[in-house]
């Protein structure tokens, strides 16, 4: 049996539990009616974003590969059914079934997540597999075994491998699988092939009909809740909880980060209906304390086995302290933490994790002097909470921004999320064909900055270097800096320009 804490120190997460949660009476009513999980009490290495391969005749087969994808249905096209990617496993004979799965979804935070997750796991010696998307620089990214993205050589044998079965229920179904079905099945058969002992899998939108959702996780991970993808989720939380509470499925274990209290109730109603075990970011675990520190911060996690004091977590902001607690929590549920067993998992396993843990584009710093920092915000959520990283962690005394966003996103709102801490703003697009028209940015960007505040640049390298001009008109030694930001689009674009790959 775990140490009970003292009393000193159960104060002061309950504090933080207070300070921290605002929940809605009625939902104890909720809570009654489902199992609430209590407890008494090789890590990854290597470049996370590749480059193009160095081999010709390996990038020309990649590219192949690319183009044909890219000849199907796109990831904003969708229709709102599992039946072709479930034919597709049939035809696969079923390799998602090969191993136990923690699947994820959420509106921000579940890449930050998933690599977390795939951290801890590695480091108690298992091998793992994990599925996320969208990719910041190379296709390869989104499927990766041992923390790595798989190779460009084995990405593109996978997708010969199972290209057959794909045209066989191409040949059968009204539409052909969309690029994200193909790619879903592409991974789900590599971690077979590998064979992978877990795999962690973050959903492509919302869940219940997501492609990824032809699993059956033992433990659900759901990262907090927030307006995105509305005219296909819902206009508020609660809506946009309901499809994404149906990666939720029968005896599971649900990790649930922080929610809108009208979230909240979805997730806690679907646990009752399915009789699964709900674990909740404030109560069963949370953040115990957390203090800024060179290059990332200082964490003291509460987890469901017990305490987790001085883990270093090598990334900037609250928001990813957040994603650290719930990483923890899913991955101690996996192991039967709390359930199966009592005690918190190793500790020094544990630091060992989270101090390897990288999540390109998330408040990464790319250059120095002026520095550069790109972040993948593109909604206004994520927004917030990488404004509020910045002013933590950086205190810059004027910061520049370059914003592309794709078209289909709330641009205005991610603006003015951005509008108290960027100085003035230069506003640009990116490759991808989503990408909001430059004027149609700029003049959402003078309703929100003023026209004097807004910089206008077509190209995204020369917004780049725009604001780096900006950025040192005031002495060097003044802490001004760049955020470039927007879309993931955007982040791998400048990553390229700023030869990051």
């Amino acid at each position: 049996m775990t140490e009970q804490p003292d009393r000193s120190e159960a104060d002061d997460f309950d504090g933080i539990v207070e300070a921290e949660t605002d929940r809605d009476p009625d939902l104890a009513v909720i809570e009654a009616g489902s199992r609430t999980l209590r407890t008494h009490g090789g890590v990854p290495q290597g470049e996370a974003v590749p480059g193009r391969p160095a081999d010709p005749e390996v990038d020309a087969a990649l590219r192949a590969v690319e183009t044909e994808l890219a000849g199907r249905w796109g990831e904003t096209k969708l229709e709102p059914s599992v039946r072709r990617i479930a034919a597709l496993m049939d035809v696969l004979g079923e390799p998602q079934r090969a191993y136990p799965t923690i699947h994820i979804t959420g509106t921000n935070g579940k890449t930050s997540t998933a690599r977390m997750i795939e951290a801890l796991l590695g480091a108690f010696e298992l091998r793992t597999g994990r599925y996320t998307s969208p990719h910041v620089q190379s296709i390869t990214e989104r499927i990766s075994l041992d923390g790595l993205p798989i190779p460009a050589e084995r990405f593109v044998e996978t997708y010969e491998d199972i290209k057959p079965y794909v045209e066989m229920v191409d040949a059968k179904e009204d539409f052909r699988l969309s690029f994200f079905e193909v790619l879903t099945g592409m991974a789900y058969a590599a971690f077979a092939d590998a064979p992978v002992d877990v795999a962690v899998v973050e959903v492509g939108m919302g869940g219940t009909w997501d492609a990824t959702n032809v699993i059956d996780a033992g433990v659900a991970v759901v990262t907090p809740i927030d307006l995105d993808h509305t005219d296909r989720l819902g206009n508020t939380p609660a809506e946009i909880a309901v499809e994404k509470s149906g990666i939720i499925k029968q005896g599971a274990t649900v990790i649930l980060a922080q929610q809108p209290v009208d979230a909240a109730q979805v997730m806690l109603k679907k646990a009752v209906e399915t009789d699964a075990t709900v674990a909740r970011e404030g109560m069963e675990f949370g953040i115990v304390g957390r203090e800024v520190a060179v290059g990332g911060q200082l964490l003291t996690l509460r987890g469901l086995g017990g305490e987790y004091e001085e883990v270093f977590l090598p990334l900037y902001g609250a928001h990813q302290a957040h994603n650290a607690a719930v990483a923890l929590a899913a991955v101690e549920a996996f192991f039967g933490v709390g359930s199966q067993q009592a005690g918190p998992l190793d500790i020094d396993t544990v630091r060992k994790a989270f101090a390897s843990v990288v999540s390109p584009g998330r408040l990464e710093v790319v250059r120095r002097s002026p520095t550069v920092v790109l972040d993948a915000a593109h909604n206004p959520a994520g927004a917030r909470a990488t404004a509020d990283g910045l002013t933590e962690a950086f205190g810059f005394s004027r910061l520049i921004g370059v914003v592309a966003a794709s078209a289909d996103k709330d641009v205005k709102g991610l603006l003015e999320a951005f509008e108290p801490v960027f100085a003035e703003i230069v506003v640009t697009a990116n490759a991808s064909g989503r990408s909001m028209d430059v004027d149609e940015l700029a003049a959402l960007a003078v309703e929100v900055f003023g026209d004097e505040r807004v910089v206008v640049e077509p190209r995204l390298d020369d917004a780049i270097e725009a604001a780096i001009t900006l950025a040192e008109e005031e002495d060097e030694y003044a802490g001004a800096g760049v955020l470039v930001t927007g879309s993931v689009f955007t982040v791998g674009d400048a990553r390229l320009l700023l030869k990051r790959g």
